[in-house]
C-alpha cells in the first residue's frame, strides 16, 4: 500500500482530533468536526472528508475520548504516536495546533493563518520526517519483546556516535544494538564505517535490529554479528564524507 502523498500531516491532525478532540478545531476557528474535516477538502490536502476522520478513528485508541475509533487495527498506528508523542507530546493544545499550522504553512498549503511557534518547536519539526528516529522510538517501546533483550536494560547511546545507537544489559551479557527503519516490506539498510567496524569489533555481542514495514505494520528483524551474517558492498561517495556498507540483498 502506497503512503498518502500528506502522510505526515494527516498523523499530526489525527493525533490532535484524538488527544484534544473539539479544543483542537477550535484553535483553527471551526465549531464542528464536519466543517473541520471539510477545510481540508477545501485546500486540497485531501479529496475527501472522510480521510481525515479515518486518520482519527486510528488514534482515537490512544487516547481517552468518547468515540472508540478503530479499535480493530489495535496497534497499527502505535508506532506514528510514539513518534509525535516525543517531538510534541508535552505541548498543550494551542501549541500543538501551531505546529500543525506551520507544517500547513511550510508545505505550502495554507498561507492565512497566524502561527506563532518557539524555535525549539521549530528544530523538533525537523525530525517528523526522519525514518531513523520513528525506527528507534518503535524499537524503544518494543525492544523486550526480542528474545535476547527480554530481560535487558537498556540505555541510549546515540549521542555518542560510537557505532551503536543502544546498551541493553543482562545479568550475563551486554549488547550493543544499531537500529534501522525499512518503509516497505523489504529493503536494504547501510552500515557507516564506524557501525562496521565496532560491528566486526564485538562479533556476537553486536546486532542490527531492522523495523521493517514501517508504512504499515511494523516488523521487528534482529540480526547477531552481522557482518558475518550478511553480505555487505563497500561505498566511497563522492558526495558525502566517509565510508558507507550498503547490503547486497533485500531484508524482508
Amino acid at each position: 500500500m502506497q503512503k498518502h502523498e500528506n502522510y505526515y500531516i494527516l498523523n499530526l491532525l489525527g493525533y490532535g482530533l484524538s488527544k484534544f478532540d473539539n479544543n483542537f478545531i477550535k484553535e483553527f476557528g471551526f465549531t464542528t468536526k464536519n466543517d473541520f474535516f471539510n477545510y481540508f477538502v477545501k485546500i486540497k490536502l485531501v479529496e475527501t472528508a472522510s480521510v481525515i476522520k479515518n486518520r482519527m478513528d486510528l488514534f482515537d485508541p490512544f487516547f481517552l475520548n468518547s468515540r472508540k475509533g478503530w479499535w480493530q487495527k489495535g496497534d497499527t498506528y502505535i508506532h506514528r504516536k510514539y513518534l509525535i508523542d516525543s517531538l510534541f507530546g508535552n505541548e498543550n493544545v494551542k501549541e500543538y495546533a501551531n505546529i500543525v499550522k506551520l507544517y500547513l504553512k511550510e508545505n505550502n498549503l495554507i498561507q492565512d493563518l497566524s502561527v506563532q511557534i518557539k524555535p525549539i518547536i521549530k528544530s523538533k519539526f525537523k525530525k517528523l520526517q526522519e525514518t531513523g528516529l520513528e525506527a528507534e522510538l518503535f524499537f524503544i517501546n518494543n525492544f523486550k519483546l526480542i528474545d535476547y533483550f527480554q530481560d535487558g536494560f537498556l540505555e541510549d547511546a546515540r549521542l555518542y556516535g560510537d557505532g551503536y545507537d543502544f546498551q541493553i544489559s543482562s545479568n550475563t551479557n551486554q549488547y550493543l544494538v544499531e537500529v534501522k527503519g525499512i518503509r516497505e516490506k523489504q529493503g536494504k539498510f547501510r552500515l557507516t564505517e564506524k557501525e562496521f567496524l565496532t560491528a566486526t569489533e564485538y562479533k556476537d555481542n553486536y546486532f542490527i535490529t531492522i523495523v521493517l514495514n514501517m508504512n504499515q505494520t511494523p516488523k521487528l528483524i534482529t540480526i547477531k554479528n552481522p557482518i558475518n551474517s550478511l553480505e555487505f558492498e563497500r561505498y566511497e561517495y563522492q558526495s558525502k564524507p566517509g565510508i558507507q556498507f550498503i547490503l547486497k540483498n533485500n531484508i524482508c
